[in-house]
């Protein structure tokens, strides 16, 4: 049994982004402020996306409890590939819509930070694409644990956040383009 306390977690993620983001500086010889404001917004966003997504919910003395690896439960894995078959198990209405908004909500953050930060990721589509791919890689990350499953359902919201958070970057990009054009 392997367990892994959420600070430790969250330590080495701001240390391995500072050591990146510090190399980064001394090759460059400068630092853009703006940016790194922007790049640490998505830092926080990924360690909300950590906290939610691999350890578990409940708390024991006021304390997130730690991510536990059993290696003898690994196998089989929990995956559920049928979309939105398992919003059906849910005990009632209100977990199963807490279950689809916060899968949503919390991926609208990337879907206006991403094409803020990555000039490549210049539309919908490649955006869309960079947020499915995050959120596959969190579901494929969860495959050993047994408190956690691999859920198509959990890819299909979080994309739509994605989707849903571009929206709101595109629609302040078109406000504000026609508000910089002169009369």
């Amino acid at each position: 049994m392997i367990a892994i306390p959420f600070w430790s977690a969250e330590l080495v993620l701001g240390l391995v982004w500072l050591a990146i983001r510090a190399a980064l500086w001394i090759k460059r010889g400068r630092i853009d402020w703006k940016r790194e404001a922007l790049l640490l917004l998505m830092l926080v966003n990924l360690a909300v996306l950590l906290r939610i997504t691999f350890f578990p919910m409940t708390r024991l003395n006021g304390r997130v409890q730690p991510l536990i690896l059993y290696t003898g439960a690994v196998w089989p894995f929990r995956v559920n590939l049928i979309p939105l078959v398992r919003l059906l198990d849910f005990a009632d209405r209100r977990e199963m819509l807490l279950n689809v908004i916060g899968n949503t909500a919390m991926f609208i953050p990337g879907g206006i930070l991403l094409p803020i930060l990555y000039r490549k990721l210049d539309n919908f589509w490649k955006t869309l694409a960079a947020g499915a791919g995050i959120s596959l890689c969190i579901e494929l990350l969860q495959l050993p644990f047994s408190v956690r499953a691999t859920d198509i359902d959990d890819l299909i919201f979080n994309t739509l956040g994605t989707a849903l958070g571009f929206g709101l970057f595109a629609a302040a990009r078109a406000i504000l383009r026609s508000t910089d054009k002169p009369d």
